[in-house]
């Protein structure tokens, strides 16, 4: 093997469509690593896209500088963002590249150096960081690049052990997470990570990766015994102990730019007044979001610096309750082409408004649903794609609002979403965190023309908590989760609080989510059929449920989503 002392722009651009290419080669490898049986999986789709913007910005360039190659890498990640993974991968490399600005080569002391940037970055972009993810994975090998720098300059041995050290830690992952140690996964996210990492290191090593049509073959790393470990999609599983009571999100637009000495300031001012920081800056604005009990503290230091937007404030304590299913909307054979609803037009349309609304769904009869309550544009996705963040700043462009309210319709949607947030100028994104359909058309509906864009998010963001949201599929795999044994193919009810109902015929099992859901408080049941249930089978399913008497109105709608044989909303 040889020697390298210093990458130099060719081979750090090599380095990089390797890494890219070895993650898309095996997107279905990590798409199939999930936790739960349902019929998602999409983390490595996610990942894939969001790396192969990216790699489609460094293609363009002819004889780029390392600086023309980490702008169009941190850029491209972050308008191709999908997903938390994506999310997460995007501000991996965006703190990375910022780093090796202006090196017209990069030492193994640069790497080192730049590793840790990019899980500084990553770590502070994201709301609640947890251990035994992506992040993990990153900070280990961060961690271990400093350890080895001290006494290793050779490029290539200095990325081995880094390398072979992050797959240690990948293998570790179940035991810093207990929903991942008692399903014996590792996490899937971060797999996808080690996919990019060997890539590089066969390019550096003189070897090649070229881009595959075909999904690869299990990969198996030697000396780890993850041969029979699912990784987990699931990158937000636990929720914190509340310490702080408000949420608190702004942007900060800056009167002018300030050096990262006082960005350091300033963060080291609001982590000393909360925790959760995420605080992301460019030249001109800086998004913050932090959880306080003095949110006016935290407003004070920022006007000291520029004027606010995009001011929000949540009571956590009020809606601690919310804690829905992560990524149980998804599709086992998510594609690469992203379908809008329509095409985006050059120009905004129409007269300057007050308000306009965004909103995720897949499904003809979800979409003319969203359209029917006052949606402007519905992105195609949700259980079958997670759109990207240029997605939402395309469909942001289209409407020609002061504020447009974004209704992301699945937890997994909601980074990418915010990051769009963050990069409007034109007009105010506010995100409305619903998790499902049945909370966007909840949302939808507790909208007020009346109201101001502060007073209506509220009122939205509360109309979220009114509403149960369940779902019936099918299982992938067979597995045995809160005490069920399932079978592959069996028919699953989905809640908010778990896996309700287990069975092979799908009324049965429908009937039996509806009853878990339908408490005494309990009013209204919509029920939305998917494409693969005819008209006459959800009315012969509604008629049975009247005969129940169960003490509510029933009423059916036709979803024409897919995978999903019925979304149930209680109210």
């Amino acid at each position: 093997m040889s020697s390298i002392k210093l990458i130099d722009q060719k081979m750090f651009r090599d380095a990089f469509l390797a890494g890219a290419y070895n993650l898309s080669n095996n997107k279905e490898i990590i798409n199939e690593l999930n936790v739960f049986p349902v019929p998602d999986g999409d983390t490595g789709t996610n990942m894939t896209l969001t790396i192969m913007s990216a790699a489609e910005e460094v293609k363009k360039l002819s004889s780029p500088s390392i600086d023309d190659l980490g702008k169009a890498i941190a850029s491209g990640s972050l308008r191709g963002a999908r997903g938390n993974s994506g999310v997460i991968l995007s501000q991996l490399f965006r703190g990375f590249c910022k780093d090796i600005k202006g090196k017209k080569d990069i030492s193994a002391l640069d790497l080192a150096s730049a590793f840790s940037r990019a899980v500084d970055t990553a770590y502070k972009a994201v709301m609640k960081p947890k251990e035994g993810t992506i992040l993990t994975v990153a900070k280990g090998m961060a961690q271990k690049a400093f350890e080895l720098v001290e006494v290793e300059d050779d490029v290539l041995i200095f990325l081995e052990e880094v390398v072979k050290f992050g797959d240690k830690v990948l293998a570790k992952t179940p035991d810093l997470l207990p929903v991942l140690k008692e399903a014996g996964v590792v996490d899937s996210g971060g797999q996808g990570l080690m996919e990019f990492m060997h890539g590089v290191l066969t390019s550096l090593k003189g070897g090649s990766v070229e881009l595959k049509d075909a999904p690869a073959e299990k990969i198996e790393y030697p000396g780890l015994d993850i041969k029979n470990m699912r990784g987990s999609s699931r990158e937000d599983i636990s929720t914190a102990d509340i310490k702080f009571t408000y949420c608190t999100e702004f942007i900060c637009n800056l009167r002018e730019p300030i050096s990262d000495a006082e960005k350091e300031k300033f963060r080291d001012y609001l982590l000393s007044i909360g925790d959760s920081l995420v605080f992301v800056s460019d030249d001109e604005i800086i998004k913050i979001h932090v959880h306080t009990n003095h949110p006016g503290q935290a407003f004070e230091a920022a006007l000291e610096r520029g004027f606010l937007t995009n001011m929000k404030i949540d009571n956590m304590k009020e809606e601690h309750s919310e804690r829905v299913l992560l990524e149980m909307e998804k599709v086992k054979n998510a594609s690469f082409d992203m379908k809008k609803e329509e095409e985006k037009p050059a120009e905004p349309e129409g007269e300057r408004k007050d308000f306009g609304f965004i909103a995720v769904a897949s499904g003809e009869g979800l979409s003319d649903i969203l359209k029917s309550s006052g949606v402007d544009y519905v992105i195609s996705g949700g259980q079958t794609m997670n759109p990207s963040t240029d997605d939402f700043i395309n469909a942001a462009n289209t409407i020609n609002a002061d504020t447009v309210y974004i209704l992301p319709n699945n937890k997994n949607i909601i980074l990418a979403a915010n990051q769009a947030a963050g990069l409007i100028k034109d007009k105010k994104l506010m995100v409305i965190p619903t998790t499902t359909i049945p909370q966007g058309i909840s949302a939808m509906l507790a909208f007020s023309f009346d109201a101001d864009s502060d007073a209506n998010f509220e009122a939205m963001s509360d109309a979220i908590n009114d509403v149960r949201s369940g779902s019936v599929t099918y299982a992938v795999r067979d597995t045995s989760i809160d005490g069920k044994e399932i079978k592959k193919d069996d028919i699953m009810g989905l809640s908010d609080k778990g896996i309700e109902s287990v069975g092979n015929d799908i009324s049965r099992v429908t009937v039996e989510l509806i009853k878990a859901m339908a408490d005494d408080d309990a009013e209204l049941v919509t029920i939305y059929y998917g494409e693969d249930v005819g008209r006459d089978a959800a009315e012969k399913l509604v008629s049975y449920i009247e005969e129940l008497d169960l003490g509510v109105d029933i009423e059916l709608a036709d979803g024409g989503q897919p995978i999903y044989y019925y979304l149930v909303s209680v109210e």
